[in-house]
């Protein structure tokens, strides 16, 4: 879903088809709405004409916890047979999303409706079970009539079904149901009440012939009662719906419908397993499948589901062996990737009488060259508490039904991208892979310009549909495998974990085993290698710079400022320099600029994240990092492998080339994480959830380099660095997420910002953590020199002995006062290093004058000077 992009119009108002189709062309065509319904949108837009709820109905499914769009027109609706507009019923920036939940009346009711996470059902339905059956009389009565039920038939094989019954330990002991049903095979204890493991497995253990034995959603699971169950009973071979070590044909059994609770029995025949034809073992937690699975035993087997199983005591060939028996298999429902491979196409190639995998035919799979094919994966659906507020509820589920796009008109594109969420009719159509309907925003502008637009989403039908048939459209549409699509799929769906922490372990395997610098040897610090650019004759630099604090400050008597870049021996500029812009110029080789070539290596995000990884592997002073247009599975694995550890699992979003954290998100969502790709190419970076504090507060450093070589490496750390702090108090509630004075550290753009002298900063950082600020600068030289030893060996191309720079570190300390890299700026604003005075804390410790900041600095770069400037 790619963000539409709006352009804005000088026209009229819009009075005719004509004016819409001319003023809106662009959108038209952006949108992909087919020419032969311009004219009935323009209609419906001009009118404002919402007629969707008489011909779409939306029905509830997944037990209430989603919803789904169908048609219910009395004909059916042709392709490309009409248009509909969908309402905006909530459009935000990201920032204020959760403000506007709190403080909007009526607005996180209508979105809790709508994302269907106003019911709190289960509360509701133990209320109700207190009311209506959560008593021993009310229960005894449920167990006396299946009693007398299992009396009145010849087999006294019994199979109970007591879920959701408020039954409670003592209730349970109180039922002896080992005495009442000697012949148990199946227990169905699901939702109720058990908390004490020893009561539970007291009464349980005594009923010895049981074969399954259902204790989900009771208190005592979280009492670790699995081990006394396996131990107890023998020979249970269904175990929270889960196969045991023991299933067999019993098991098998049950889930070819062959057993169950109108037909319960203590073994089954094994003649029985001759006709069967459909079988379906998803979600059994299966390692290694039972014995009696075989072709010899199971002859006429043609359906099979084994989505949802590790499988992972048989490899992947032995199980394409095994399947390859059944010579009538021709449906099959798998994980892909999952325990037969990775790649659809090669099952096909090992099972070629397959005529269906995961839902769709063979032939379409191996035309269209799909290696992941999953038609059939279970929804994320919204999870929350019962103590959490409507708002907050409503975060947790809304990237489930997000939309984006991003303004822009002729001058410029909008740095902060819009979110939306349809309404209750758009918000109820569900993903497909062969979608029947596609929408796309539209911004419809009646007065001809851009700030008066209106934004609605525009829905159409793609294929024929049919009256009761479910309307869906493709999350993703226009996005492959090539841009990650099946990855990306995690945001909607569960996906197969194990194959995405197989991708991150490798990805892991291969940053160690690849990096250049920890495996060579490192050059030593050499006698430097530029000198003065002065010439002989002593005659004054030429500066040509559009940077107002190098005009204002540079006021040594070597250099002069010129408005012509063609005269100019020094080229210091805010925007990059490229070949094209040197030709337009007029600019030569042989003048001094203040960029090296290939710099992106280090300045732009991934790039850096990138260099980075090739030197050095994964250092500790790099937080794991992850380009999200080429590492998104990785960094699924990595999440998945933390969330199971119980580990930290907080990241940050960021762009790959914008300054000032614009359009930065922290969040610990992976929905959230993979839904912000769409709002343009951004880095994701485990965030520092332990960092070091200032009186509570967040802060980071910002240290300048100045670099006069690459090869040999020849750089300097300017005594002048400064501490950025946070507003607010550091918290890690979720809620603050939201609060960009809570987690950001960069305040002089958004107006309130608290300067703090770096002495006096320095000084009571080291009083209230009782640390010496020298042991941890020498951390954080050391840190930054590696940054630029990782691009002198990954990017050894960057060397250009006309080239001079400066480059802004950002650092943040851990809880342990250790050095991470947060980004490297080209061309830093230095506007507090001009404006206030400070101290030297380390060499000299001279008060070092803001103005002459970069005096000092040409000095370094131009004259060979190192005054308030230490070598790295």
């Amino acid at each position: 879903m790619s963000p539409a992009v709006a352009s804005a119009s000088s026209g009229d108002r819009i009075r005719t088809y004509e004016d819409f189709v001319r003023v809106h062309a662009y959108l038209l065509a952006a949108a992909g709405i087919p020419p032969s319904l311009h004219r009935r949108l323009y209609r419906k837009l001009a009118d404002e004409v919402f007629d969707g709820g008489e011909v779409f109905a939306v029905e509830p499914c997944e037990d209430g916890r989603q919803r789904r769009l169908v048609l219910t027109a009395d004909q059916s609706l042709g392709k490309e047979s009409d248009v509909f507009l969908v309402d905006h019923a909530w459009s935000f920036r990201l920032p204020d999303a959760l403000k506007q939940l709190r403080e909007v009346p009526g607005l996180a009711e209508r979105m809790a409706a709508l994302m269907c996470v106003d019911l709190d059902r289960k509360i509701e339905a133990d209320e109700q079970d207190d009311d209506e059956s959560g008593s021993l009389e009310h229960v005894s009565q449920v167990v006396e009539k299946e009693r007398a039920r299992v009396q009145e038939r010849s087999d006294s094989t019994a199979w109970l079904e007591l879920e959701e019954l408020g039954i409670d330990d003592d209730m349970l002991v109180a039922l002896d149901l080992s005495a009442n049903f000697p012949n148990l095979v199946a227990l169905n204890l699901w939702g109720n009440k058990l908390r004490d493991p020893e009561k539970v497995m007291q009464e349980i253990r005594k009923c010895t012939k049981l074969k399954a034995l259902w204790l989900n959603e009771n208190p005592v699971l979280g009492k670790s009662i699995d081990k006394a169950v396996f131990d107890g009973l023998s020979g249970l071979e269904i175990y929270n719906s889960h196969f045991t070590s023991k299933a067999g044909e019993w098991a098998l059994g049950f889930c070819a419908d062959i057993v169950g609770a109108d037909n319960p029995c203590s073994s089954v025949e094994s003649t029985l397993f001759g006709s069967i034809g459909t079988i379906d073992l998803s979600d059994r937690c299966i390692h290694k499948l039972p014995e009696v699975f075989s072709p010899s035993k199971l002859p006429s087997l043609s359906k099979l589901n084994i989505r949802g199983n590790p499988l992972d005591q048989i490899s992947g060939d032995d199980l394409l062996k095994l399947f390859g028996g059944f010579t009538q298999l021709q449906e099959l429902e798998v994980d892909i990737p999952g325990p037969l491979g990775n790649s659809a196409i090669s099952i096909l190639e090992s099972l070629p009488n397959l005529s269906l995998l995961n839902g769709v035919d063979s032939s379409s799979i191996i035309e269209s060259g799909k290696h992941i094919v999953d038609s059939a994966l279970e929804p994320r659906l919204p999870e929350w508490s019962p103590e959490e507020p409507l708002a907050e509820r409503v975060i947790g589920a809304m990237w489930l039904y997000l939309m984006t796009y991003r303004l822009a008109d002729d001058e410029k594109i909008d740095e902060t991208p819009v979110w939306y969420v349809m309404d209750e009719l758009g918000s109820a159509m569900r993903h497909s892979d062969n979608a029947n309907f596609r929408i796309a925003p539209f911004l419809f502008m009646p007065e001809g310009k851009l700030h008066t637009a209106i934004s609605y989403t525009i829905l159409w039908p793609t294929h024929d549909v049919h009256t009761g048939e479910e309307c869906t459209r493709d999350f993703l549409f226009g996005i492959g495998e090539d841009k990650q699509r099946s990855a990306r799929l995690t945001a909607w769906f569960r996906t197969p974990e194990n194959y995405f922490i197989q991708e991150f372990r490798r990805y892991q395997e291969q940053l160690q085993s690849n990096s250049i610098c920890s495996s060579t040897k490192i050059e030593e610090t050499q006698t430097p290698s530029t000198k003065s650019v002065r010439s002989r004759d002593g005659r004054v630099l030429r500066v040509y710079t559009d940077i107002p604090h190098v005009e204002e400050f540079l006021t040594r008597p070597e250099f002069v400022l010129t408005t012509d870049p063609k005269e100019a021996d020094i080229i210091w500029v805010s925007m990059q320099v490229d070949s094209e812009v040197k030709n337009a110029v007029g600019l030569t080789d042989q003048q001094y600029t203040n960029q090296f070539p290939f710099e992106a290596c280090l300045v732009m995000k991934h790039h850096l994240a990138e260099t980075v990884h090739k030197a050095w592997g994964s250092p500790e002073w790099l937080q794991p990092t992850y380009n999200l247009e080429t590492h998104l599975s990785p960094l699924i694995g990595d999440y998945c492998v933390r969330k199971r550890d119980g580990m930290d699992n907080l990241w940050i979003m960021k762009p790959w080339n914008m300054a000032r954290t614009i359009d930065t998100t922290v969040t610990g969502d992976l929905s959230a994480i993979i839904r912000l790709m769409e709002t343009g190419p951004k880095i994701c970076q485990k965030y520092i959830e332990r960092p070091a504090l200032f009186q509570g507060r967040k802060f980071d450093l910002r240290y300048i380099v100045l670099v006069r070589s690459i090869r040999p490496l020849e750089i300097f750390l300017s005594d002048v660095f400064w501490v950025r702090l946070a507003n607010n108090q550091y918290t890690l509630e979720k809620t603050s997420f939201f609060e960009y004075e809570t987690h950001f550290t960069v305040m002089n753009y958004i107006g309130r910002m608290n300067h703090m002298n770096t002495p006096e900063f320095v000084k009571g950082f080291e009083k209230e953590h009782q640390v010496k600020w020298l042991d941890i600068h020498e951390s954080v030289r050391s840190t930054i020199r590696r940054i630029f030893e990782a691009a002198a060996a990954v990017h050894p191309e960057m060397q250009n002995p006309f080239s001079r720079a400066i480059y802004g570190v950002d650092i943040m300390l851990d809880n342990r006062f250790k050095p991470k890299v947060l980004e490297v700026t080209y061309c830093p604003d230095c506007g507090r290093a001009c404006k206030y005075d400070t101290q030297a804390l380390v060499g000299s410790q001279d008060t070092i004058r803001g103005r002459d900041f970069f005096n000092s600095v040409f000095g370094c770069l131009f004259l060979d000077e190192q005054t308030h400037v230490l070598p790295l």
